[in-house]
């Protein structure tokens, strides 16, 4: 059985990432990116979907009653550091996958640390999601002994001083000592089956240049409030979401991680969503990383290219388009939530309000001296086309609404949005486009939206045109310059939101799912990104102990190691939905500039 969410450390290559969970177990790692095949599918599945345990043996004479009593991430890198204590002694592991070169590594580095301590390992190579149980063999070479599994194209090589044996069910299983001051290192490599089994690497300079690569990233961070570490940490994150070599950005590096424990509401997030990358470039460029907005946007220009009718809302890492669902039916889900999907439907729906995060982001990149390119530009006014021609089109909702389609005010608003990044671009950039069209089209949409998404009755802006109902991305309008902070409307809409929509322990929900038609059974946890804009909206309207306050209870909500699922279960005091997720990092940045924003206004202010 999985462990609890929270219970898991991530590592990144920035092809793809493993969940590491506390008992040391591998229970999740795609090779060779994000959204590949699982080789550890234990995640959403058993022990015999794949996965890598390394432990001291419990209850074994020398180690009785093992504990993990620290557990850390080295400072601003992803390389995991956890320290075992038994009765006989004391271990480190440190566990990390090596950025560059070719194929797919990782590494189990042991030391021991004082006394001896019987560890103990169990392999289980299962590729395909699990389906395929891979032939495995003892080779020799230069290096020494290894393990060689191989399936079609795919191979995986396990290189280390103690190999597992062959053990039960295709399994390899084996224990050794580690005695103080020794060390013992393990390395799993991934690599084409066609080629040949690559040599071992060099653990120590390996080790060295993942560090150095790490701390020199994150250096370029200029710690600025009383949240730096969660800053710091949630950039982090977004970096190692990001592939190395296409730029693309994904959700998050899991699939099925339900966001109702028991129920459907499982979604492959291992894919790059338009809205989720763009916020993600802001969240950056906002904190000096200009480099990696650029990157991206070289991405979207590769991506998006072609017909502006053809535009998705999101891509494959490097911009494939074909995304199907499907659902994989021998695997029991985590925690029996099924069904487990990969692909994505929501890849065929139309959201109107995704080019709007686009554009938002780009004119932010654009304002701070990036200048376009003979591609750039005009690839967004292709946007711009496909939103004039899809003016009078209902969508989806950034929710991704698998039932009716409405005129959702928030999609309404993104697109009025991308019509005003468009008209400042040609007045105070001087780029060209039709500057008066663009104009007209955005008027005409804020005296709709005005008209239509603001209900007089209820003093609040609605979830869709004509509904009572309200929903949490309302609390976007006034960050794309919609209506100011302290407007009264928003004002009312943010009391509103507070009355219908905050749950017993002052959580934001996304919408009321037993009276949305989204197309599921109703029931779901907060979503964390909800409550982080709220505390945005706090801190911009002069609420800052109360932004204070929700903002600290949302930091308590991340585990050990400073990360962020997609939910919370406020009942279970647990973590749900996929994860590491980026969407709840990014929406942590932006709550926690405002809130810094908002202290040294105030401090000025009194001094």
């Amino acid at each position: 059985m999985a462990s609890r969410i929270e219970e898991y450390a991530f590592i990144s290559d920035l092809r793809t990432g493993a969940l590491i969970s506390r008992e040391g177990s591998i229970d999740w790692l795609c090779l060779p990116r994000f959204d590949s095949e699982s080789v550890f599918g234990a995640l959403v599945g058993t022990k015999d979907h794949g996965r890598w345990l390394l432990e001291p043996p419990h209850g074994d004479q020398l180690t009785s009653g093992p504990a993990v009593v620290d557990r850390r991430y080295r400072p601003s890198t992803f390389i995991l550091e956890t320290r075992w204590r038994t009765e006989s002694g004391e271990v480190l592991v440190t566990e990390f996958m090596p950025i560059g070169g070719s194929g797919n590594f990782l590494i189990r580095r042991v030391q021991g640390l004082h006394g001896q301590v019987l560890m103990r390992q169990e392999l289980e190579l299962r590729f395909g999601y699990g389906k395929i149980v891979p032939w495995v063999r003892r080779i020799h070479d230069d290096d020494g002994e290894a393990l060689l599994a191989v399936a079609g194209p795919q191979a995986v090589m396990l290189r280390a001083d103690a190999l597992p044996q062959a053990g039960p069910d295709y399994s390899h299983v084996g224990e050794f000592m580690v005695e103080a001051g020794q060390t013992i290192d393990l390395q799993l490599h991934a690599f084409s089956s066609h080629n040949v089994p690559p040599a071992a690497i060099d653990v120590d300079v390996a080790l060295q240049a993942t560090s150095t690569y790490w701390t020199s990233w994150s250096s370029n961070y200029i710690p600025q409030g009383i949240y730096d570490k969660e800053v710091e940490r949630s950039l982090l994150v977004l970096r190692a979401l990001t592939h190395e070599k296409t730029g693309g950005i994904v959700a998050a590096p899991t699939t099925s991680l339900p966001e109702q424990f028991g129920g459907e509401r499982n979604w492959d997030y291992r894919y790059c969503w338009l809205r989720d990358a763009a916020l993600t470039l802001e969240a950056m460029m906002t904190h000096g990383f200009q480099q990696e907005a650029l990157y991206w946007r070289n991405w979207l220009l590769r991506a998006v290219a072609g017909d502006p009718h053809d535009l998705q809302i999101m891509y494959g890492m490097a911009g494939e388009r074909e995304l199907n669902e499907r659902i994989l039916s021998h695997l029991p889900g985590y925690e029996g939530s099924v069904p487990v999907r990969v692909g994505n439907g929501a890849v065929s729906q139309y959201q109107g309000d995704v080019v709007g995060e686009v554009m938002v982001a780009l004119a932010k990149l654009r304002n701070r001296g990036v200048h376009e390119d003979h591609f750039s530009w005009p690839l967004q006014r292709n946007m711009l086309h496909f939103v004039e021609d899809n003016l009078q089109r209902k969508d989806h909702g950034i929710w991704e609404m698998r039932g009716e389609k409405r005129d959702f005010t928030h999609s309404r608003v993104m697109m009025w949005a991308a019509m005003n990044c468009g008209v400042r671009a040609v007045e105070e950039h001087g780029l060209e486009g039709p500057a008066q069209r663009w104009a007209e089209i955005r008027d005409g949409l804020r005296a709709e939206i005005l008209a239509l998404g603001f209900n007089r009755e209820i003093n609040s802006f609605t979830q869709t045109y004509g509904s009572t109902e309200v929903d949490a991305s309302l609390l976007v309008l006034p960050q794309v310059g919609f209506l100011a902070y302290d407007d009264e409307r928003i004002l009312g809409t943010v009391s509103r939101l507070e009355h219908d929509l905050l749950d017993r322990t002052g959580l934001l929900l996304r919408y009321r799912t037993d009276a949305c038609l989204d197309g599921l059974d109703p029931g779901e946890h907060p979503f964390l990104a909800c409550s982080f804009w709220l505390v945005e909206q706090y801190a911009r309207t002069d609420r800052v102990p109360e932004a204070k306050m929700l903002m600290d209870r949302l930091i308590g909500f991340g585990n050990d190691l400073g990360l962020l699922s997609e939910e919370y279960d406020t009942t279970g005091n647990r973590m749900a939905g996929n994860y590491p997720q980026a969407f709840s990092h990014l929406a942590l940045i932006r709550a926690a500039d405002a809130l810094h924003r908002a202290t040294r206004m105030a401090g000025t202010a009194t001094g």
